[in-house]
């Protein structure tokens, strides 16, 4: 029997298949899923900020894009992964709010997205699909077992990637 793994903001988690991994309430954020396919390990992190660097408080690594690869990545070769077989997925980093000005710096959905695709192509992690941007919230399950992820959204629709 599956297990569903909750994750929670800030926060990142790993499973073995037949668990998957879930996480709620994806506005600005980003989830982050990567996977070994070959020992079906695969791990989830919810980010909620692009880069721990200007960050008063960086205790948190699960926080920030930067910092929650770098420990998602300790984690899954502890595990017993190989760096060369992970493959990502992510969802989210909407644009919840319109602010006046649209200033970048209010853009912490797209922001967020970049730095976490800047952040897998430096590790050499190749994402095999995204679905990130528009202005609406997304829950994700991962499947350690597939690699599928199930991306249910309000008012548009549900979708495997």
């Amino acid at each position: 029997m599956a297990n569903i793994i909750q994750v929670g903001m800030a926060d990142l988690k790993m499973a073995r298949a037949p668990d998957k991994l879930m996480t709620a309430g994806l506005g600005s954020c980003i989830g982050i899923c990567i996977i070994d396919r070959q020992i079906k390990l695969a791990c989830l992190a919810h980010i909620m900020l692009p880069s721990s660097e200007q960050a008063k408080n960086a205790d948190n690594k699960a926080k920030f894009a930067d910092s929650a690869l770098e420990l998602l990545l300790e984690q899954m070769l502890k595990g017993g992964a190989s760096q060369s077989r992970l493959q990502a997925k992510i969802a989210g980093g909407a644009q919840m709010f319109k602010f006046s000005g649209e200033s970048d710096i209010m853009k912490i959905g797209e922001r967020n997205a970049v730095s976490v695709e800047k952040h897998l192509n430096k590790h050499r992690i190749p994402i095999l699909a995204r679905d990130t941007g528009g202005n609406y919230g997304r829950t994700i399950t991962f499947d350690a077992e597939t690699g599928e992820l199930l991306v249910r959204t309000i008012g548009h629709g549900e979708r495997i990637l």
